[in-house]
């Protein structure tokens, strides 16, 4: 996924599927100057994490 396609993932109300490694996240915020993502899976809010934005699948 490129920054600026995470970007308009986490701006949406709607839930587009988004997974990291594996698991479902959720993108919370997008550094797309940097290719950051702060996500967090969705069964564990408290779990926040930053990773590459090449990182992430929308499925």
């Amino acid at each position: 996924m490129d920054a600026k396609r995470a970007q308009e993932i986490s701006n949406t109300s709607s839930m587009t599927k988004v997974t990291y490694n594996g698991t479902d996240v959720y993108i919370e915020h997008v550094d797309q100057q940097n290719g950051l993502a702060t996500i967090h899976p969705l069964d564990n809010p408290n779990q926040k994490q930053s990773v590459n934005v090449s990182s992430l699948e929308e499925r």
